[in-house]
């Protein structure tokens, strides 16, 4: 499948299918001589895997990885690293009635048109979000990268599920707390809301979607390359490579669009010596590049697309209308699963410049 690649100096590859043997990722690029090991990749794979709770999946992939090259004597070789992860929990019979029934919502009708029907329908296959631990394999080598390269820092968090928000600003104090609840909300008050939002979505058969907050800080001025390979531009290609992803916006956003110049404008001043802005509204980011205030991003997600409810679509064997109920094991909300994923692509983007503009060096 072309597109199964991101990414100019760091290029990240995924591969594999949600029902088939394993699932994986190549990088290529990385700087010889990180420090690297298996555990360093299965911290971030465990916080994106469903936890034995109400409000996720029950598939239960152990997202055990192994690192089958690019790493020798526990360092990176400057080779491509590739990374494997073998499916266990498959249970493939839950998606025989989808062969030819279309689910709404779902890739399944141009997906079909797409590859004449010799896609993979199982769980999704190429198109399920099982396939974004192959994103997060990628991108903790990357955030790794960058920490002790660079001494840049993402994190992300749920701020909103459904209509429920957030109702304080995030801070560095919070970090802490954002893996403390099934949410991933680093406000307990509100991640105790959401999760009670969650569990009446799902007591209906339906679901919700929501919003993820990243910030990544100590970002250096200079990164992104005006005007097609801008810092935005992929950003945004990489936010939208997330299955679910309807929506991205920086700083101020859409929010900005109501706002007067002299309300949106971000305010030179200076900071024990180093140029700042007094507000944020820009992201950290101006005409494409990093001006070295924190990056800050919005992404929203739909409500997930299998339900339990009963709803009408289409045979495509006998181009008539039938009703489908989706069977297996889904998550009422993905949004609860998708901030180690939003840090892995936010950290593959943001390595891959630093590459691109000398800040990070091919040999550490």
């Amino acid at each position: 499948m072309p597109g199964s690649s991101i990414g100019q100096r760091l290029v990240l590859t995924s591969f594999g299918e949600s029902h088939g043997r394993a699932i994986g990722a190549i990088l290529d690029g990385c700087p010889a001589g990180l420090e690297l090991e298996e555990k360093d990749i299965q911290k971030m794979l465990d916080q994106r895997k469903p936890g034995q709770n109400l409000i996720s999946t029950q598939r239960k992939e152990g997202d055990v990885v192994e690192i089958v090259s690019g790493v020798f004597r526990g360092y990176t070789t400057g080779s491509p690293i590739t990374m494997l992860i073998w499916n266990s929990d498959q249970k493939s019979k839950d998606y025989d009635n989808l062969k030819t029934k279309l689910r709404p919502g779902h890739s399944d009708y141009p997906a079909m048109v797409k590859y004449n029907q010799f896609n993979d329908h199982r769980g999704g296959g190429r198109f399920s979000g099982r396939l974004t631990a192959t994103h997060v394999m990628g991108g903790a080598i990357a955030r790794k990268l960058l920490k002790v390269a660079a001494k840049i820092e993402t994190n992300s968090f749920t701020s909103q599920i459904g209509k429920i928000k957030m109702e304080k600003k995030f801070n560095e104090k919070m970090i802490t707390s954002i893996y403390k609840n099934e949410v991933r909300c680093p406000e307990i008050k509100t991640a105790k809301l959401m999760r009670e939002n969650i569990l009446n979505a799902k007591k209906k058969g339906d679901s919700l979607g929501g919003i993820i907050e990243s910030i990544t800080t100590n970002v250096p001025v200079g990164l992104g390359e005006p005007i097609f390979s801008s810092l935005e531009s992929d950003l945004s290609k990489a936010m939208f490579s997330i299955p679910s992803v309807k929506g991205v916006e920086f700083g101020s956003g859409f929010a900005g669009s109501e706002l007067q110049g002299s309300e949106n404008n971000d305010l030179y001043t200076i900071k024990k010596g180093k140029i700042i802005t007094k507000t944020n509204n820009s992201g950290g980011i101006l005409g494409g590049i990093s001006n070295g205030m924190p990056i800050t991003m919005r992404i929203a997600f739909k409500p997930a697309s299998s339900i339990a409810q009963k709803q009408s679509t289409i045979d495509i064997k006998t181009k008539k209308e039938t009703i489908l109920q989706v069977k297996g094991r889904h998550d009422p909300c993905v949004v609860p699963r998708a901030p180690p994923v939003v840090d892995a692509l936010v950290a593959l983007t943001i390595a891959d410049h630093a590459l691109i503009s000398g800040i990070i060096k091919p040999v550490l």
